[in-house]
């Protein structure tokens, strides 16, 4: 026993030894504020080009002052942050956008189309060099645009005043502590700003309601925008139903009926900026079924469907947890979304070309891969065929898991470690 509790001591002295000294590198390097990165992403289905936009310096870094490297390899997107002139990595982060998802579908393919889009970094204390990448349908990571940052440039703008009241909804703990989210209302009048407070808590409850965040509640901030839009409700182009929002969110995102997303990155920043935010969720003032959700960018989802608790926590296991959906029936309007070739960077889906990297290690020893979909394995982990708008070449974890459908009302082992995973990710 006295071994036992020697040995976990060294640990957690290592563990301690190991956050002072993140955070010694934090404080070498970096302010207390933020600083975002606005550019232009544009293109087609066979070309993608960079162009910088401005540079926002916010108040607040709400981020972990300890994981600064992105250990993860997450996301189609990746940023990093150097010493200028040198090879010396400070600080990246994997993401997501609406351009690389746009690149797969038939419009990409006839349409050269640009989107404003944003990264937010810790704010430099010195002179930087920040990289650019995107990774090809090979699964390299490309270089796409290189900057040099001074953070003394009189460029640098502040972010734009208002007078917006602050809901804390949830949790009061240090920022670089917790996962920090923002909500942002969308088609919430003045005079609905209240059902927007009574969706907010209907968030919370949502969020918490399933596991692991049950656990975990303790380790979350929740804050809401109080900014009210001119007309209630959300747009849906189909129905010619055009409304002025505050953060413009629509249906029919890329001809996708139920796909609800937004093009003005500005005004979702420039809202999300107000407070200390890891992860910005969107909450649309409709009855009508839809969302969306994109690893590191931000997740949507609609109010009023009978569906809009299970719509809020699928959503958010994608911007959050980077999950991939695992249904194969999808009517929408992807095009080869994933090289089957190649291992997808998703940890709940796999192609099965490097499946050890995956949940192999959570397969029963006599589970057959791949995995029949009979029903002795109906509560087991395995490998279904059938995920990532695929039914053929992508497999899923579980027969059912919210990343699939509904039904099951809850997240399989690999989705529940994955988020857990996140969570301590941001959290120590």
């Amino acid at each position: 026993m006295k071994k036992i509790v020697y040995k976990f001591t060294l640990l957690l002295l290592l563990i301690t030894s190991l956050s002072f000294k993140s955070n010694a590198q934090y404080d070498v390097y970096f302010e207390n504020q933020q600083l975002r990165i606005d550019y232009y992403i544009f293109g087609n289905s066979d070309s993608c080009y960079y162009a910088l936009d401005k540079y926002v310096m916010e108040p607040v870094w709400g981020g972990t002052r300890n994981c600064l490297i992105d250990s993860l390899g997450y996301g189609d997107y990746f940023f990093e942050v150097m010493i200028h002139d040198s090879d010396i990595v400070i600080y990246s982060r994997g993401y997501c956008n609406l351009f690389g998802e746009w690149q797969t579908t038939p419009e990409a393919e006839i349409v050269t189309k640009g989107f404003n889009e944003s990264v937010i970094m810790p704010y430099p204390k010195e002179i930087v060099d920040v990289v650019f990448y995107m990774r090809n349908y090979d699964g390299v990571m490309i270089e796409k645009m290189r900057l040099t940052i001074d953070p003394k440039n009189y460029f640098i703008q502040d972010p734009p005043k208002n007078n917006y009241s602050i809901l804390n909804v949830h949790g009061n703990y240090s920022p670089e502590k917790a996962v920090d989210i923002v909500i942002l209302p969308d088609g919430y009048t003045e005079e609905e700003m209240g059902k927007f407070v009574l969706d907010c808590n209907f968030f919370k409850e949502c969020l918490f309601s399933y596991e692991p965040y049950t656990s975990y509640q303790d380790r979350f901030n929740i804050k809401a925008v109080m900014v009210p839009s001119k007309d209630s409700g959300i747009t849906i182009p189909a129905e010619d139903k055009w409304k002025s929002t505050a953060v413009n969110c629509s249906f029919y995102t890329f001809d996708s009926e139920r796909y609800c997303m937004s093009y003005d990155n500005q005004s979702i920043r420039n809202l999300a900026g107000l407070v200390p935010y890891d992860q910005i969720y969107i909450l649309a003032n409709t009855s009508k079924y839809g969302g969306g959700g994109i690893y590191n960018f931000y997740c949507v989802s609609s109010t009023d469907d009978s569906f809009s608790s299970d719509v809020i926590i699928h959503e958010f296991g994608h911007g959050f947890a980077g999950l991939g959906d695992e249904y194969y029936d999808d009517s929408g309007s992807y095009e080869e979304f994933y090289n089957l070739s190649i291992e997808p960077w998703e940890p709940n889906i796999t192609t099965l070309v490097d499946f050890d990297k995956k949940w192999k290690d959570m397969l029963k020893k006599k589970t057959p891969v791949p995995t029949p979909e009979d029903k002795k394995y109906i509560n087991e982990v395995g490998v279904f065929e059938g995920g990532g708008y695929e039914p053929k070449g992508v497999y899923r974890p579980k027969m059912d898991c919210l990343m699939k459908t509904f039904q099951g009302d809850k997240f399989c082992e690999v989705c529940n470690r994955a988020i857990e995973k996140m969570i301590l990710y941001y959290t120590e």
